[in-house]
């Protein structure tokens, strides 16, 4: 299979963004995919390669053996260079992890407090959460959840000389002992953040093996402070994950009722609003309005919190798809309120306000959109009144649009299971890992990838490696776990149907069949990354080994952004075959590629693997995965 590329003649693997993107076109409007192939044109070698540098006034600097330019002025050399501008892209990325864990815990806090439209709706998950940290579990429900939502405050900015309870309690042993050994062990992501960030500044850390144990570091305190605790607070709060089926793509919206979407990576609006558009008071403000009735629809990783969590009705009605299905499910001319939290709201939107007569507005002090002038900043002890607004402007909306924009909404729905767990799979298997363990033993299930990704353009159509890929490792029977933007890819495109049982190959499919479960696994968004190795620490810590040896790898087919750089990371802490694509910045340090493709493996046991072919790629994940199946004593 060979390696595709972009062409704006095949934009997508999807039908119905390829069928709006023509509607984009002939209603001239500025979009992702025409902007693709302009900047590829003038794209610049050394960025691509991390070889240049931007930070301070004796630069721009670039390395260039042509001309003997072999260091920068400072003296940094071409592995450290690519390694800082990487490391810099991870702070990003913890960072937007940190805030919204941030948000979550204050809202545990408000909710306890009884200033949220939400409930403690995990119990179980609150207490048992609370057990496992040390947190006091006497007195009130209210009180052991202000308790709780203090002590993940903390872990934010857990000192040097703390223990993490968190990473001692879910990550496996003999990781964590590795972890101390290498002097990996993080304090919380706040501390690291600042370390990450003052290292990069110009003559203070000039060693690109330094930067990557700073990086590594980073991504631990990133994966177990920010995500693990986040994701937990989300679940005690709104639910915890569980499989049930739901629907996707532009079909779920039609253009006779009022239609508020929220989009981002935030769950938190999207629940207030499903809660406040179920009341009959809001859907009759709607009927008021000419409309059959009020609807709200998920977009990216917002919509995918509340799909794994929400039961869908005539209210709620799905999720859309991911970031590249924004500007053409706007163009649908159905979408009356678009509410953006943060992050994968694109900057270029406010074009689209007049255009197709949709209210655009920001729901978080994070996103400013120009051209966008509503802004509900999101407090959780305002959330829901601000839900209310935002329906109402929708409805207003509504009056406006119902007659002076076309509607052109593409009629594909595609069904699929969200909500997969560790809760979920545990009591799926009998309250044990034990029976996956026997699948892999027996061979029906050679191994696992865990998919975490976003999506870009940069190798091929959108979505295109993503769903090929996966189409490949299912079909050898690897199983998938997937998460972030590339799990909307694949919902979107079927993988998460029992339909898709049929793409699998027979000891997959035999495993489908008998447990009712898709090939793919939906595991959320790219928060989801912690509750992915959970998964996987309760698998190591069945068998008493390490991650490390587990016939279980990594791939970001399709990465793109700042937060996918630090899961990767993580992955390659984690001692995980870490497949990624399109190719980092970093290929100008041969050095620095050695280290974390070769080198690696001998300290943590990671290694970063390349590729944009999904055959190929397929074939290396797979003998990877077979020869931990030997170093376990399994047969292949």
């Amino acid at each position: 299979m060979a390696k595709s590329k972009f062409s704006t003649d095949n934009v997508s693997v999807h039908p119905s963004v390829q069928e709006m993107y023509q509607h984009l076109k002939a209603d001239n409007m500025s979009n992702t995919f025409d902007r693709f192939p302009a900047q590829e044109k003038i794209r610049c070698n050394f960025c691509s390669a991390g070889l240049s540098c931007q930070l301070c006034t004796n630069g721009p600097c670039r390395i260039s053996d042509k001309t003997g330019a072999v260091l920068g002025v400072c003296g940094i050399d071409r592995n450290a260079m690519a390694m800082r501008d990487m490391l810099l892209r991870n702070v990003m990325g913890t960072a937007t992890y940190s805030y919204q864990a941030y948000e979550a815990f204050r809202t545990l806090k408000a909710t306890a407090l009884g200033q949220t439209p939400y409930e403690i709706k995990s119990k179980d998950k609150l207490y048992d959460f609370s057990k496992q940290l040390g947190v006091d579990t006497s007195g009130s429900e209210k009180d052991v959840a202000i308790r709780l939502a203090d002590y993940l405050q903390w872990e934010l900015h857990r000192g040097y000389d703390e223990p993490s309870k968190i990473i001692d309690i879910f990550a496996p042993p003999q990781r964590v002992e590795l972890w101390r050994k290498l002097a990996l062990y993080p304090s919380g992501p706040l501390h690291e953040i600042k370390d990450a960030t003052a290292s990069c500044l110009t003559n203070i850390d000039g060693d690109y093996v330094s930067l990557a144990r700073k990086a590594l570091r980073l991504s631990i305190s990133c994966i177990y402070g920010a995500q693990v605790a986040g994701q937990w607070a989300i679940d005690i709060v709104l639910g915890t994950p569980y499989p049930h089926e739901v629907q996707y793509d532009m079909g779920i919206l039609d253009p006779e009722y009022v239609n508020v979407v929220f989009n981002g990576h935030e769950p938190f609006d999207g629940a207030a609003l499903v809660l406040k558009a179920r009341e009959a008071e809001m859907q009759e403000l709607a009927k008021k309005a000419g409309a059959k009735g009020l609807r709200v629809i998920g977009s990216i990783e917002s919509g995918q919190e509340i799909v794994q969590r929400f039961e869908l009705d005539d209210v709620f009605r799905g999720l859309i798809g991911n970031w590249l299905f924004i500007e053409p499910m706007l163009a649908t001319g159905a979408v009356d309120f678009f509410g953006m939290s943060e992050n994968c709201s694109p900057p270029y939107l406010a074009p689209y306000q007049e255009k197709y007569q949709v209210t655009l507005a920001s729901t978080t002090r994070l996103v400013r959109v120009p051209g966008v002038e509503k802004h509900y900043d999101y407090k959780p002890q305002e959330i829901e009144g601000q839900a209310k607004d935002m329906i109402m402007v929708g409805v207003e909306n509504f009056k406006k649009r119902k007659g002076k924009v076309k509607s052109r909404v593409p009629q594909r729905i595609q069904k699929g299971y969200s909500g997969f767990g560790v809760e979920a799979l545990l009591q799926a298997l009998g309250g044990s890992v034990q029976p996956l363990i026997d699948v892999i033993a027996a061979n029906k299930i050679k191994g696992a990838v865990g998919l975490v990704n976003c999506t870009t353009l940069a190798n091929g159509p959108h979505d295109y490696m993503t769903t090929e890929l996966t189409r490949e490792l299912i079909k050898r029977d690897i199983i998938v776990l997937s998460g972030g933007c590339g799990n909307q890819a694949l919902e979107v495109a079927g993988f998460t149907s029992l339909d898709a049982i049929e793409w699998a190959g027979p000891g997959l499919q035999e495993v489908c069949k008998s447990l009712n479960i898709p090939p793919v696994l939906s595991f959320g968004t790219c928060t989801d990354t912690g509750r992915i190795a959970v998964l996987v620490s309760e698998l190591a810590k069945a068998l008493n080994v390490d991650s490390a040896d587990l016939p279980v790898a990594v791939t970001a087919p399709q990465y793109m952004e700042q937060k996918a750089t630090i899961d990767g990371i993580f992955s390659l802490a984690f001692g995980l075959y870490t497949h990624l694509s399109p190719t980092p910045p970093i290929a100008g340090g041969p050095e620095l590629v050695k280290l974390l493709t070769e080198d690696l493996v001998e300290i943590t046991g990671g290694r970063v693997a390349l590729g944009d072919e999904p055959d190929k790629v397929a074939d290396g994940i797979e003998q990877y995965i077979k020869e931990r199946r030997e170093h376990l004593g399994l047969k292949n």
